[in-house]
C-alpha cells in the first residue's frame, strides 16, 4: 500500500502557480473565492471539467504545458468531482481553498497527489480511497469463506482503517461538512462488504449463510441517513444502496430474477423520500437489472415499473437507449463488431476470433487480483472444455501497457487480445463491470452475452 501521500510541489515557471503550491502560504481573500489548477502528466485530452452533483459546471483547458489554473471568485464549500476523460475524482473544497493536484493518466488514481491550502484533507480522502480499492481487489475469495472467517477479516480491517482515520482527523482537524464524507466513505466500504456477503457467497458457492447470520446482523442499517442529499452523488454511498437493495431477498425463497427486482424498485420507493436519491437508485437498480434478465416481455413490464417510479426524465432517455444495445446482445443475434488488435498490434475480425465456442472475458491492469484470478480460472476451464476457446479482452487505454504488464505473466491457452476504443466496445457489448463473460458460438453467434466466470454454475454454460 502506498504510504501517506507526500505533498508535492508543481514545477513551473508561471509564478502564481508556484504560489498556490507553497502549501504554507494563503490567499488573503474574501467570500468565497477559491483557486484549482495543476499538471497533467499523459494527457488524454486538452481539458479538465470540474462537477459538481454529476453536472459540469466549469471546462478548463490545459496550456501547451498541460497546466491550467482557474480562480472562482464564488465557490461554495463541498464535495466536488474533477474529470479529465475517460477518469474522475472527488476534491473537496473549503472556503478559500487553494488546491493544485499533479497525476499521471498511465496510473491516474495512484499518481494523484493535492498541494496547497486544503491539501491534507484531500490527500487523506485519497489514501483511503486507495486502501478500498485495494481491498476489493483482493477479496475476491473472502465471500467464499464460511460467515467467522469473513465476519473476523473484516472487522479487523475496519479496526485498522478506522484507527487511521481517527489519527489523520485529530492531526488534520478537519470540520463537519468534510467529515460527512470521510466518515462515509469509511463506513460504507465495509457495510457495503456486509451487505454483499449472503447473496455473493450463495452465488459463488451455492451454498445459503442466511441461516447462520446472527440476529443483529442487519443493525447497522438502523443508523444510516438515507435521505442525505449531500451524499446522492458520493460513489461509496450509492454502492452501498445499491448493494443493500441486492441483498433484501436474500431470505427469499424466490429465484425470480424479476419479480425480485421490482420488489427492489417498490422497497427503493418506500424507502428513500429524498427524490434525488430515490432516482438515482431506481436508476442503478433498472441499468443491473436490464444486464442479467435478457427476456423481453419482462423488460418491458419492469421498465413500465421504473417509468412509473422515476422522475428523472434526462436518465429515462438513457435508460431506454441501454435497453435498446442490450437487445442487441439478444441470444441468437450476431455480436456486434468492435476494434481488436493482437500482440502484433494487428486488426482482428469476429470471424477470425470466433471459429469455435469461444468464451470472452475482460480485464484491466488496474484489478491485478481479478486480472490473475480470471486467468487461472481460463487455464483451468481450457483443460477441462477443449471443445471452447478462452479470449481475453484488455480494456486499458494504453496498448504498450497491455503488453508489457502480459510480459510479467506467462499466461496460457487464452488469446490475449486489446479493445483499441473502449468507449465504443462498452456502448455496443454494454461492458459496465468487469466481471462480464459472454459466451459466443463458433458462427459468432451469441449463445449467453450476460454471465460471470465465477458463478457456482457456470460449467453448465459450457455443456
Amino acid at each position: 500500500m502506498i504510504a501517506y501521500l507526500k505533498k508535492l510541489l508543481l514545477l513551473s515557471p508561471i509564478t502564481s502557480v508556484a504560489l498556490l503550491c507553497s502549501c504554507n502560504q494563503g490567499f488573503k481573500e474574501q467570500g468565497y473565492t477559491a483557486y484549482f489548477g495543476g499538471e497533467i502528466i499523459n494527457p488524454n485530452s486538452k481539458f479538465v471539467f470540474l462537477c459538481k452533483d454529476n453536472e459540469v459546471i466549469d471546462t478548463i483547458k490545459l496550456d501547451q504545458n498541460n497546466r491550467f489554473l482557474k480562480k472562482y471568485d464564488s465557490l461554495a464549500p463541498g464535495m466536488y468531482t474533477f474529470k479529465h476523460d475517460p477518469e474522475y475524482q472527488y476534491i473537496y473544497f473549503d472556503k478559500n481553498d487553494s488546491l493544485m493536484i499533479r497525476l499521471n493518466t498511465n496510473e491516474f488514481d495512484n499518481s494523484l497527489t493535492f498541494c496547497g491550502r486544503g491539501d491534507e484533507k484531500n490527500n487523506f480522502l485519497m489514501e483511503l480511497f486507495l486502501k478500498n480499492e485495494e481491498d476489493k481487489s483482493s477479496s475476491y475469495d473472502l465471500f467464499d469463506k464460511d460467515f467467522k472467517t469473513f465476519s473476523t477479516t473484516i472487522d479487523k480491517d475496519y479496526a485498522a482503517k478506522k484507527a487511521f482515520y481517527l489519527r489523520r482527523q485529530t492531526e488534520i482537524g478537519w470540520d463537519k461538512g468534510f467529515d460527512l464524507y470521510a466518515k462515509n466513505m469509511l463506513d460504507m466500504n465495509y457495510l457495503t462488504k456486509k451487505e454483499m456477503y449472503p447473496y455473493v457467497h450463495k452465488h459463488r458457492t451455492n451454498k445459503s449463510v442466511c441461516k447462520d447470520l446472527p440476529k443483529d446482523y442487519y443493525a447497522f442499517r438502523k443508523n444510516i441517513d438515507y435521505n442525505n442529499e449531500k451524499l446522492t452523488t458520493f460513489s461509496p454511498f450509492v454502492r452501498y444502496l445499491t448493494t443493500m437493495l441486492s441483498n433484501v431477498t436474500c431470505k427469499s425463497d424466490s429465484k425470480k430474477m424479476f419479480e425480485n427486482s421490482v420488489k427492489k424498485l417498490e422497497i427503493a420507493d418506500s424507502l428513500f423520500t429524498n427524490v434525488k436519491i430515490k432516482n438515482a437508485i431506481l436508476n442503478n437498480i433498472t441499468f443491473m437489472y436490464l444486464l442479467e434478465d435478457q427476456n423481453v416481455t419482462n423488460n418491458k413490464a419492469f421498465l413500465d415499473k421504473y417509468f412509473q417510479l422515476s422522475t428523472d426524465k434526462e436518465k429515462q432517455k438513457e435508460i431506454k437507449k441501454i435497453g435498446e444495445s442490450i437487445q442487441h446482445l439478444a441470444m441468437g443475434k450476431k455480436l456486434p463488431v468492435v476494434d481488436l488488435i493482437d500482440l502484433q498490434g494487428k486488426a482482428v475480425t469476429n470471424e477470425q476470433v470466433f471459429t469455435k465456442n469461444t468464451v470472452v472475458f475482460f480485464w484491466t491492469t488496474e484489478a491485478k487480483s481479478h486480472m490473475e484470478h480470471v486467468h487461472k480460472l481460463a487455464a483451468e476451464l481450457t483443460k477441462k472444455h477443449p471443445q471452447w476457446n478462452f479470449v481475453s479482452v484488455n480494456i486499458d487505454d494504453s496498448p504498450e501497457k497491455w503488453k508489457t504488464t502480459l510480459s510479467k505473466y506467462n499466461f496460457k491457452n487464452t488469446i490475449e487480445l486489446h479493445a483499441t476504443n473502449f468507449e465504443d466496445l462498452k456502448e455496443k457489448w454494454v461492458i459496465t463491470k468487469i466481471h462480464r463473460v459472454m459466451l459466443i458460438n463458433a458462427n459468432g453467434t451469441i449463445k449467453n452475452g450476460f454471465v460471470s466466470l465465477f458463478d457456482a454454475q457456470f460449467e453448465e454454460y459450457l455443456k
